[in-house]
């Protein structure tokens, strides 16, 4: 398989990117991982320099004792295009940033809302940038299941499915990873991790910030679509499937479907959703919202 020469970032002042993805870059170069140049994509009317100081303050704030030859090195590799996504001159421009660094095969990471996949995947598209290069989309996949069939019907048109990655950035926690080796190769919990010994398990996902600067995202998204059908369902799959027969992708995704299949559709009478306090008071968000920022659900 050919490996990508270059990282091309979408959303990179975005709300993920500040929170998580700059802190995996400087992870990466600081083990020498990553040795290719990173192409940004935003729509701002930024610099290289700022966007670095942008960068260097993402990384300040989510690295304890950030090296500072490491922050050096990365912010080295950084170049900013500016644009609006439905404006091909973006692509334009993003095309000849990446013949200027030397790329020939890259990798789109899209952290951007749902809405806005189509929109991309048909610029680089309209530039053929699309064809060799890979292309990873971020959670949520679509608003529905009528959008994300349109959005696979959308990246199929242009991209192999070998090409195509979809994450979720919170199975890369560490303590969701280590799951399936808390249930599975725990002798004293193996045993007795089943339904004659447990009644029910409690999935708390609580964080110490809020909506602050996100708030037109998530009046498109809300918290059933932000954290709940993606993060919380993997998470309660992890906790109720079967061993799978092997490490295979495949055979995870299998034991993780018959627990989702097993469970009864959610109804109204199963979920309370509300509304923390100053949420209406968030740029973005419309004075008479009713989109939820608080859920419970029970899942049975």
């Amino acid at each position: 398989m050919t490996r990508s020469d270059s990282l091309v970032l979408f959303g990179a002042t975005g709300d993920l990117a500040r929170k998580k993805l700059f802190s995996a870059l400087y992870r990466l170069t600081a083990r020498g991982r990553l040795n290719l140049p990173v192409v940004v994509v935003a729509l701002s009317d930024w610099d290289n320099e700022r966007f670095r100081a942008h960068a260097r303050d993402a990384i300040g704030a989510t690295v304890s004792e950030p090296d500072p030859d490491v922050v050096d090195a990365l912010c080295d590799r950084l170049s900013l295009v500016t644009g609006d996504y439905a404006d091909a001159s973006t692509f334009e421009h993003l095309q000849r940033e990446l013949q200027r660094v030397g790329a020939s095969f890259p990798t789109f990471y899209l952290a951007i809302p749902p809405s806005l996949f189509p929109t991309v995947i048909e610029g680089l598209a309209a530039e053929g940038l699309q064809t060799e290069s890979r292309i990873v989309v971020e959670k949520p996949f679509g608003r529905d299941l009528a959008s994300a069939v349109e959005l696979n019907a959308v990246l199929h048109r242009h991209v192999a499915e070998s090409d195509i990655y979809r994450i979720d950035h919170y199975l890369g926690k560490e303590s969701v990873e280590d799951l399936l080796v808390f249930r599975f190769a725990n002798s004293f919990l193996e045993p007795i991790w089943n339904r004659n010994y447990i009644s029910s398990v409690q999935v708390t996902m609580s964080e110490e910030f809020g909506v602050e600067g996100r708030g037109s995202f998530y009046e498109s998204v809300g918290a059933l679509r932000d954290v709940v059908q993606n993060h919380l369902l993997q998470v309660i799959a992890l906790l109720a499937m079967e061993p799978p027969v092997s490490p295979d992708a495949n055979a995870l995704r299998d034991e993780k479907v018959k627990v989702l299949r097993a469970m009864r559709p959610l109804d109204a009478t199963s979920v309370v959703r509300g509304q923390y306090a100053g949420y209406l008071d968030e740029p973005g968000v419309a004075p008479d919202s009713e989109v939820e920022t608080y859920v419970a659900c029970r899942f049975d």
